[in-house]
């Protein structure tokens, strides 16, 4: 069962602080953590339950993707039909989540609109709890990037929160560009995906598509404490990758 099972089930506890425990907490009930707080403060056989350091991080990375989507969709003040579809979209679509998964998602996301943190504190929180992963960190980044750019452009309000995500997570203004060119500007997103120019030699784009192949491996970057849920998330990133420099082969005939 996974660790989104075991919340669900409530058969589970886990001792996340912050503001993501708080959204967590109201998400899946106060009870769940309550009913087994002994068990990180004692040997007792309740520990059996605890989420493993892998699902705490995977509960981390699940809930702060959807509380920062929800502030970045409330930052102008209130949350539109529109931006309810979009990230309804990025659920159902780009994650594929079950029903119960994408109620579980839908929740957080609730709780995150009327949270009284805001978007910085959970980012900081995030970035906390994977700073020696940087290819995860990147994977939110393109999240919410991708999400913010829905409709194919980004709000200058949005761009502010996506501004300061960058700043707190050590994304450098050149990789955050790189990323958006990815969803809103017409230069060639294939050497965007690639994270290469145009004017790099043949041998610069192999060694670049070798090293991002190893480093977004689903199977690497799950063991790292990516979710369940966002693996196909992943995958497409992986795929997209191998789409990129065989569209780039093609155009060099290499």
């Amino acid at each position: 069962m996974s660790w989104i099972g075991k919340m669900i089930g409530g058969t589970i506890g886990f001792a996340i602080g912050g503001p993501i425990g708080a959204i967590a907490g109201a998400a899946f009930g106060h009870t769940f953590v309550d009913k087994h707080e002994q068990a990180y403060l004692t040997s007792s056989p309740l520990q059996k339950d605890r989420l493993s350091s892998n699902e705490e991080s995977q509960l981390i990375f699940f809930t702060a993707a959807f509380s920062m989507l929800a502030k970045i969709s409330k930052i102008d003040g209130r949350v539109s039909e529109n931006e309810i579809d979009t990230v309804n979209y990025f659920m159902k679509h780009d994650l594929q989540l079950d029903t119960a998964t994408c109620q579980t998602a839908q929740n957080i996301f609730r709780q995150a609109v009327h949270s009284p943190e805001p978007f910085e504190a959970f980012a900081s929180q995030f970035y906390s709890a994977f700073h020696s992963q940087p290819r995860i960190i990147e994977l939110m980044m393109d999240i919410l990037i991708r999400v913010s750019a829905a409709d194919g452009y980004i709000k200058p309000e949005e761009e502010q929160l996506l501004k300061s995500a960058t700043r707190i997570f050590h994304v450098s203004d050149h990789s955050y560009e790189r990323l958006k060119s990815k969803y809103i500007s017409p230069v060639n997103k294939y050497y965007a995906v690639l994270k290469c120019s145009e004017t790099d030699s043949n041998e610069t784009i192999k060694k670049q598509y070798r090293k991002l192949v190893s480093e977004y491996h689903p199977d690497k970057i799950q063991s790292k404490g990516l979710p369940e849920e966002f693996v196909k998330f992943a995958n497409d990133r992986f795929k997209e990758i191998q789409e990129a420099y065989d569209a780039v082969k093609k155009e060099r005939g290499i």
